[in-house]
């Protein structure tokens, strides 16, 4: 198991995607995907990348993201979908970069509510759905409470056991249950979108 040592010398990416409700970033448009480098808790570098709204290349973006930082112990996905339903692909993320990927959201994941909106809205519904299949079949939904007085939230693993995941993860969530590089990944893409409407 990860000492706290140890964790505070991982290089773990943070990653999460910004707004798009202005004219600018409006649906069918651009919105950022922030990935924060940290070393532990600190802040090694921050990547920015437009990505398409409801598109397909959120994975191929972060795959860039990653060949840029270099080597990397940790991906942490603030969800599988960015900028709208723009789906990252934990296992090709995995399988690309040998390295652990796990998907943190707040909410339960919800597959079937997830399947009836892509059917609704998409045409190519069945290549974004297959994202969300490969991953169940790799990771069940755990549940998991990383500070003592926050609620819980979920994870899903790929590359990783989720003990070890777990543990990691605790270490670097110090305000809220969201970890840092994901919380501050989230702040920045945010801030940097509503600039970008100005």
């Amino acid at each position: 198991m990860p000492t706290a040592f140890s964790v505070m010398e991982m290089r773990l990416l943070g990653v999460e995607d910004g707004s798009f409700s202005s004219y600018k970033f409006q649906r069918k448009g651009k919105t950022i995907l922030c990935g924060v480098l940290t070393k532990g808790l600190k802040i090694e570098e921050i990547a920015l990348r437009l990505i398409d709204v409801d598109g397909l290349d959120a994975t191929e973006k972060l795959l860039d993201i990653a060949e840029h930082l270099g080597l990397l112990d940790m991906i942490i996905l603030g969800g599988v979908t960015f900028g709208g339903f723009n789906v990252i692909d934990p296992v090709v993320v995995h399988e690309a970069l040998k390295t652990p990927v796990v998907v943190v959201t707040a909410e339960r994941p919800d597959n079937e509510a997830v399947l009836n909106a892509l059917k609704k809205h998409f045409e190519d519904w069945e290549i974004r759905y297959k994202v969300f299949e490969r991953l169940a079949s790799i990771s069940p939904i755990y549940e998991a409470k990383l500070h003592p007085k926050e609620n819980p939230i979920f994870l899903e693993v790929v590359g990783i056991e989720f003990e070890k995941a777990f543990e990691i993860l605790r270490r670097v969530t110090i305000r809220g249950r969201i970890p840092e590089p994901v919380r501050i990944a989230n702040r920045i893409a945010k801030a940097v979108s509503r600039a970008l409407l100005l």
